[in-house]
C-alpha cells in the first residue's frame, strides 16, 4: 500500500528565521523556502528525501534525538561546530556520562548531542569504517 510512497519527515520550530539561519549557516546545510507553503522550510539532506520544518508557536521541543548526522570523526566536528557556536550537551548521570566536549565514548558508537535553537535534540554519530 504505501511501498512506492516517498515518505519524508518534519519536525517544528518556535522561530522559523532563527532555524534558517542555524541549519543553513551555522550547520552548513540546503535549506530553502517552501515556495507553495510560505513560512515552511525544507531541510536538504544527502541521499534522501528533503526534511521539512514547520513553525508551531505552541512547540514543544522533541525529548529525542530527531536527527543524526553520520560523520567521519565526531571529535573533529563537535570541535568545528563549537567554534561556530554550538553547544553539545554534557552529559553527567549515574548510567550515561560524555566527556567535556560532551563527546560518549563508553560503549557502543561515538557521539555527541546538541540542540538547535528550538530546543530539538540532534546528534553527530561517527561513521563505522
Amino acid at each position: 500500500m504505501l511501498t512506492d510512497s516517498k515518505a519524508f519527515s518534519g519536525f517544528s520550530v518556535n522561530d522559523i528565521s532563527k532555524a534558517k539561519e542555524f541549519y543553513g549557516k551555522i550547520l552548513g546545510l540546503k535549506i530553502y523556502d517552501d515556495t507553495q507553503m510560505p513560512g515552511i522550510l525544507h531541510l536538504e539532506i544527502t541521499g534522501g528525501n528533503a526534511i521539512v520544518i514547520y513553525p508551531k508557536p505552541n512547540h514543544v521541543p522533541a525529548t529525542f534525538t530527531i536527527l543524526n548526522f553520520p560523520v567521519k570523526d565526531v571529535e573533529q566536528t563537535v570541535d568545528e561546530l563549537t567554534a561556530r557556536g554550538v553547544k553539545f550537551i554534557v552529559y553527567n548521570e549515574e548510567n550515561f556520562k560524555t566527556n567535556e566536549k560532551g563527546i560518549f565514548t563508553a560503549g557502543g558508537p561515538v557521539i555527541a548531542w546538541f540542540s538547535d535553537p528550538a530546543g530539538n535534540i540532534l546528534s553527530i554519530i561517527e561513521e563505522k569504517s
